[in-house]
């Protein structure tokens, strides 16, 4: 890598998902200075995705003339926040449980790292430049899963066994086997995954993609349009209840089924009306605005904020500067 001195304020976010794994280098300002894109090699273990993050931090920093002097990580699995280890993983993912991630790139790199699940990456960039302006705040991420995470009072939540806002597998919103084996979990509902199976079950047609039963809906087909008021209803009543238990007066909603927020919203807006918070605060749940930048952001705060506090009013609608201390 070539550049600036290890004291630069840009900082290198990386996401290592299930199938890219993509990044960015990011000034102390939010400007995104160069960005970058590999091929996830899920199947060749751990050592192997390691050493794509490592190559696209180079490359970054080759394409910009910038060497970051930290790189943060968000990235698909259970993670150990103090080290960087990979707790648990799904089996989409060789050799990935329990692989020493920071550890392997602070050594390969000679930076510090910071590694965290990629849905507390994605409420990281959310909060500090993007649609989730406070100091309580819940993200959701609605993709293959539902994912979540919590920020309470500035600061990330890991909670004492590091599942703090898994908001995804709580229970009681449908009949539906979830892909963890157990029964009726927000899942089953809200992911992309069930919105699909939904759907195929409800017209006995072949299934398709979430995104491909979201233009059947916006054409007007009444079971597609069932299956994302549902998805919205079941959103709502998961951010309601957080907010209940720890009055979060914030839901910010990401994942690539966000897309349809415009079919998921008049659901979620019905369902805050008629089953609002028992305290009477107001609720408000948006979506995100980062969008695929949100856990690339995420991951460069994590190492370009120092104590990881953010600001208690929310900004103006559309503003994205630079809010976090550095």
């Amino acid at each position: 890598m070539s550049g600036a001195a290890a004291s630069s304020p840009v900082v290198a976010g990386i996401d290592i998902g299930g199938t890219k794994t993509s990044g960015a280098l990011v000034a102390a300002d939010g400007a995104v200075l160069a960005r970058a894109m590999r091929d996830t090699p899920a199947r060749l273990g751990g050592a192997a995705m390691a050493e794509t993050a490592a190559l696209l931090v180079e490359e970054l920093a080759d394409s910009a003339g910038v060497r970051p002097h930290a790189v943060g990580v968000g990235a698909a699995g259970v993670v150990e926040p103090r080290t960087g280890s990979i707790s648990a993983a799904s089996d989409t993912f060789v050799d990935w449980a329990g692989f020493p991630l920071g550890a392997r790139l602070r050594e390969r790199l000679a930076l510090e790292v910071r590694v965290e699940n990629d849905v507390n990456a994605f409420l990281l960039g959310e909060t500090a430049w993007g649609s989730g302006r406070g100091s309580d705040v819940l993200g959701v991420m609605l993709g293959t899963g539902v994912g979540g995470a919590l920020v309470l009072d500035g600061r990330l939540r890991h909670g004492p066994h590091g599942a703090a806002g898994e908001i995804g597998h709580t229970p009681g919103y449908s009949e539906l086997i979830c892909t963890c084996g157990r029964i009726g979990h927000l899942e089953t509902l809200a992911s992309g995954t069930s919105i699909a199976r939904r759907y195929a079950s409800a017209t006995g047609r072949p299934i398709v993609s979430a995104r491909v039963v979201a233009e059947r809906a916006r054409a007007g087909d009444p079971a597609a349009v069932r299956v994302f008021d549902e998805a919205g209803r079941a959103v709502a009543l998961a951010c309601v209840s957080a907010a209940t238990l720890v009055d979060v007066p914030l839901a910010v909603i990401g994942g690539g089924v966000t897309a349809a927020w415009d079919l998921l919203a008049p659901a979620v807006v019905a369902t805050l009306a008629s089953d609002p918070p028992v305290s009477g605060a107001p609720l408000r749940i948006v979506p995100g605005t980062l969008r695929g930048d949100a856990v690339v952001l995420g991951a460069a705060a994590l190492v370009s904020a120092s104590d990881q506090s953010f600001p208690s009013t929310p900004f103006a609608e559309g503003e994205l500067v630079r809010d976090v201390a550095s």
